[in-house]
């Protein structure tokens, strides 16, 4: 076992009724559960694999995989290619409001984390131009990122800009947030239309976002706007859905 694994307490599993009629994979998920959330295993802890699991417990693997299944469905538990099954340092809540996913992170006491994966100018397609109210194929700043919370990769972003904003650099995308960034610069972002959505992860997103190949991913497209009513970013996102999830408040008319 590798020395940063975490070690299920075995006190948990002494009373494991093995012929009661609670299946055992319903005993161990609910156990391993309320350690995790008590605390007794700590956020960010890497839990040792479902062979050494089993054989130290005595439980089939079948049985062990059914319960970390159980808590990766409920979001407490996380599946890293390369790392193995850690427990989820908190999921991220997003307001349905204006605001970006940088600050969202930091209001919700989360250190944010930015990777530049590309930046700088290319034509505009059509949509973006629409959506920008540009010539299609005139230049836009475009910038792809990934951002990360404690660690672990949530989201990545693609967004174009108008070309006055090509002066933005790679430096300030990766220290600040976008909109932190255009209101430094007198830009004032007044209203958005937004679409959120799901669907199947591309190839580069289940790579970037270290999900399954073709796995599920929550997806934003907004267009904001400034003061003037002049459209000033369009942007396209794509989240991890065990990490993350929109909110909102209805009220009825």
């Amino acid at each position: 076992m590798a020395n940063d694994e975490t070690v299920w307490p075995e006190e948990l599993f002494l009373d494991l009724d093995r012929n009661g009629p609670i299946p055992l994979y319903f005993q161990v998920s609910s156990r391993l559960e309320a350690a995790i959330r008590s605390g007794a295993i700590q956020p960010g802890a890497r839990l040792e694999n479902e062979i050494a699991i089993g054989q130290r417990l005595g439980l089939s693997r079948p049985t062990v995989r059914r319960a970390i299944q159980e808590l990766v469905d409920k979001g407490l538990l996380v599946r890293r290619r390369g790392i193995g099954t850690q427990v989820v340092q908190g999921t991220v809540t997003r307001q349905v409001e204006l605001t970006s996913l940088y600050e969202d992170l930091q209001s919700a006491h989360h250190e944010p984390g930015t990777h530049v994966i590309e930046h700088g100018m290319r034509p505009a397609t059509e949509v973006v131009a629409t959506s920008l109210g540009v010539v299609p194929g005139s230049d836009v700043v475009y910038m792809r990122r990934t951002r990360s919370t404690d660690g672990v990769t949530v989201a990545m972003l693609e967004n174009y800009l108008p070309p006055e904003f090509s002066d933005i650099t790679t430096q300030q995308l990766e220290e600040r947030g976008l909109y932190q960034i255009l209101r430094g610069r007198g830009v004032t972002i007044r209203i958005a239309q937004q679409k959120i959505g799901a669907r199947r992860a591309h190839r580069e997103e289940s790579e970037l976002l270290e999900i399954d190949k073709g796995g599920p991913v929550l997806t934003m497209e907004r267009v904001a706007f400034d003061s003037s009513g002049r459209a000033i970013e369009y942007g396209h996102h794509s989240y991890r859905p065990d990490m993350y999830s929109f909110e909102t408040t209805l009220v009825a008319k």
